[in-house]
């Protein structure tokens, strides 16, 4: 899913923009960080070094040199390993649906709200760090606790797709669509198309999939008389 990777993701509004390069160790000691910003740098290491070497060889003290941590840092914030894919995943989707919200805050109309809401979901290039944590998450046999927050993640994005379409057919806007089976058919889509773009098909180097997909979002949205 990625994902912004939206607007600035991490600085930039494109998803999977966020590579991190890793912090070298001198031999001086380094001040921790503390804090929320010292949670955020030790996930947004996480995402970068689990991108590049799978969940399964990932190391927590690859994780605190990429972070410019201590691995009792890292731990901190971590705890065990098995933790970490799925929290490093529920910090990702958190960070980007406040990033999309303030997005939409400043969008002009439910059509621009739909175009950012594409842009976030979809991958921004093959190998998009955020879009991998979910490829990796999935293949993941998980327990009944995994399942409900993954389920809440998924549940996220189809409620802002939802309440787009509701603002959009208030204002007259969009038509009128049935609403669960909309959102299940175009999530499905975005879905499918993110893992095209992850795999790197190469019909999505011609074709831009954020325009591709906001083309089918809109034509079924377009109001009755409307070219």
């Amino acid at each position: 899913m990625t994902r912004e990777t939206g607007p600035d993701g991490p600085t930039s509004a494109e998803p999977g923009a966020s590579a991190h390069p890793a912090v070298r160790s001198s031999g001086t000691r380094r001040r921790q960080p503390s804090g929320d910003g010292a949670r955020g740098r030790a996930m947004r290491a996480a995402i970068s070094v689990i991108a590049e070497k799978g969940t399964a060889a990932v190391r927590m003290s690859d994780i605190a040199a990429r972070a410019g941590m201590s691995t009792g840092h890292i731990l901190y914030h971590f705890g065990k390993k098995d933790r970490l894919l799925l929290e490093v995943l529920a910090w990702s989707e958190a960070d980007l649906g406040t990033r999309f919200q303030q997005a939409a805050r400043e969008a002009a109309s439910p059509a621009e709200k739909l175009a950012l809401y594409v842009r976030f979901y979809l991958p921004g290039h093959p190998g998009d760090e955020r879009y991998a944590l979910w490829t990796q998450v999935l293949a993941q046999r998980h327990d009944a606790e995994g399942r409900r927050v993954l389920t809440a993640l998924l549940d996220a994005w189809e409620e802002r797709l939802e309440a787009i379409l509701r603002e959009g057919a208030a204002l007259e806007q969009f038509a009128e669509v049935d609403l669960p089976d909309f959102v299940i058919r175009s999530v499905a889509m975005l879905s499918g198309i993110s893992e095209e773009v992850m795999f790197g098909r190469s019909r999505w180097e011609r074709t831009s999939a954020h325009a591709f997909a906001l083309s089918a979002l809109t034509r079924e949205l377009r109001p009755p008389g409307q070219p």
